[in-house]
């Protein structure tokens, strides 16, 4: 799961009244000139104006503010501001209705592209935002309760401003959580409260990630990372050590008198909202249960995604695969019965050669190098990635594994995080930092952020966000990995294993395909829990606490599944285009560099761009 920053509707506001203030200065240049040149202002003002205000945003987009024309700036962690919605919409619509009206005579074809893509994310954030309240900022599994310490911990300290602006942001961290305890507070008088389950799991998260007894203790991993990093900082720049001794007791005052009464008032807050809760909801409900539900699914599903599918056709395209899953499966259980044996599941994992994830990682990019393009271009050298084990306290509410997109300007180091109270086996974890590392996530940010570097693509394409492409992008690899790993262990002379990997990767498909079936029918469809319990019976999975976990995770994160597994399918459904498209041309290295090249975007989008892309 990759861990990224996005652009907000809120955050593209601020750029708004800047579109006019450039009109005049076009006046005297020709219609290509004056649209080329509308066209860059805009894009520098809204680039601008997003990393001003949301620090931590920009700390984690760009490395050098100075380069990017951002000289002063004040340290912001904005949080939910009540009371302007109306205005806010109309400002958004004018965002909307300016790039969707703007000519792309005269524009480059990365500029041209990066306007369509603009016009069709900020249509669809217009769209999902007159829908009030069905954002879920403190959702269980992903919501800013437990990200926001893991963005923290991993805050790099570059310069001695860099700790400024950390200590000012932990300053701000109480008004942070304040503000989204209103905005849970007025969503629960709307009409669309979080369910009692839901509530009671973020109120344990906020008694646990940051406690008195681990800030006494000094063990907090807000406390251990900001003294290694600031001991770093010590030594390669040589700062003084007054100074960094004066900024690690700041840190730990903020925690102790900041960030934990905030957890705790937060806790108290979730607390009146489960007790008015009303009856009847103690599981979370689909999106389809309210009034508006369904329309804002549908445009979820978009910004998630990145497929313009509708539901429907979502729906076939799911169903059509699940069946390819299960008879691929089916049959490879009946052509090689040993694959579903115990022991061959051992013999597997005993014979497999890697244990440690920096043999793994190396073992990976071995074996992609054939089919996937370089990422040592524009003199740059190839990137250095650390394994990093998640935080104990923190172990409860991690994904598996994840992968912190470096900033655009500064590739050069990577970190990759494992929860080690979840280890996988071998295999999965050679598969998990496929799709975390190399082919996936990382490889994938590192190469976008270099060629559109050497391309000089505006920086404006990095405020938008396309989890489809994304993660649709490491599942594929993922996949592929799979793959790699019979070719590992047929090297090895374990023929029976190999058979055992392809029915672990059909498996793992056929689950992830199930599930974004079944966040269709929960927030599209309404399909209670109990409903989906059947369904899962019908798959093998009948303990009824099993099917409540994976009904009340789908509730909780509405198109989290659809944005891996839907993401696959539109991949998958490009390569055979480009198949037959290219015909004798196509080669994996051909469709991987097109992909890798247009960046991330929605699928239409890179369905069109495919009509017209030569080598």
């Amino acid at each position: 799961m990759k861990k990224h920053l996005k652009l907000t509707w809120r955050q593209l506001l601020a750029g708004a009244v800047l579109l006019l203030s450039f009109a005049a200065l076009t006046l005297f240049l020709s219609a290509p000139q004056r649209n080329r040149e509308r066209f860059q202002r805009a894009a520098e003002e809204l680039f601008q104006q997003e990393m001003i205000h949301n620090t931590l945003n920009m700390h984690y987009t760009i490395a050098r503010p100075d380069d990017y024309g951002i000289h002063d700036y004040i340290a912001r962690l904005p949080g939910y501001a009540p009371g302007n919605r109306e205005s806010q919409l109309k400002d958004l619509e004018k965002q909307a209705d300016f790039w969707a009206g703007l000519s792309d005579r005269g524009l480059s074809d990365g500029d041209a592209y990066t306007r369509r893509l603009l016009a069709f994310s900020l249509e669809n954030s217009l769209k999902m935002q007159s829908h009030a309240y069905y954002e879920e900022p403190l959702s269980p599994a992903s919501g800013m309760q437990s990200q926001l310490p893991i963005l923290l911990a991993e805050y790099t300290f570059r310069t001695e401003r860099d700790v400024q602006d950390y200590l000012e942001l932990l300053a701000q961290t109480g008004d942070y959580y304040d503000s989204l305890l209103v905005y849970e507070q007025e969503k629960a008088a709307a009409g669309l409260p979080m369910s009692r389950v839901s509530l009671e799991k973020v109120r344990q998260q906020c008694r646990q990630i940051l406690t008195a007894d681990s800030l006494e203790q000094n063990s907090h991993f807000l406390q251990t990372t900001f003294q290694e990093r600031i001991n770093e900082l010590y030594i390669r720049q040589g700062i003084d050590r007054k100074s960094a001794l004066a900024a690690i007791r700041r840190n730990e005052e903020l925690l102790a008198d900041v960030l934990l009464p905030a957890y705790e008032r937060l806790d108290r807050g979730l607390e009146q909202l489960a007790a008015q809760a009303p009856s009847g909801q103690e599981l979370p409900r689909g999106l389809a249960a309210y009034p508006e539900g369904q329309e804002y699914y549908r445009q979820l599903l978009i910004a998630r995604t990145g497929s313009y599918r509708s539901p429907e056709e979502l729906y076939d395209m799911l169903k059509e695969q699940l069946l390819l899953q299960l008879n691929t499966l089916r049959r490879l259980v009946a052509e090689h019965p040993a694959c579903a044996l115990p022991s061959t599941r051992e013999q597997c994992l005993a014979a497999f050669p890697y244990e440690e994830p920096e043999q793994m990682l190396a073992d990976l990019q071995r074996r992609m190098e054939q089919d996937f393009p370089g990422l040592t271009m524009n003199g740059t050298d190839a990137p250095a990635v650390t394994v990093k084990a998640v935080s104990d306290s923190l172990a409860d509410y991690s994904a598996p594994a994840f992968y912190l997109t470096p900033p655009l300007d500064d590739t050069s180091s990577n970190v990759i995080y494992v929860n080690q109270q979840e280890m996988p086996d071998v295999l999965e974890l050679y598969t998990t930092l496929a799709h975390e590392g190399y082919p996936g996530h990382l490889y994938q940010s590192v190469y976008s952020h270099r060629y559109m570097n050497g391309q000089n693509v505006n920086p404006a394409r990095q405020l938008l966000s396309y989890g489809g492409y994304q993660e649709g992008w490491a599942l594929y690899t993922e996949f592929i990995a799979f793959d790699y790993a019979c070719d590992l262990l047929q090297e090895c002379g374990q023929t029976d294993a190999v058979w055992y990997i392809q029915a672990e990767k059909t498996n793992r498909s056929l689950l992830l395909c199930l599930y974004s079936l079944m966040d269709l029918m929960i927030h599209y469809d309404g399909v209670s829990c109990e409903q989906i319990g059947v369904v899962l019976d019908n798959f093998g999975i009948s303990d009824p606490k099993a099917a409540q976990a994976i009904y009340t995770y789908i509730a909780e994160e509405p198109a989290n599944y659809p944005q891996y597994y839907v993401g696959y399918l539109e991949i998958l459904a490009l390569q055979q285009k480009a198949r037959s498209l290219w015909g004798a041309d196509y080669s994996d290295l051909r469709f991987h560099t097109f992909l890798l090249n247009k960046g991330p975007s929605d699928f239409s989008s890179l369905e069109e761009a495919l009509e017209s892309w030569s080598l």
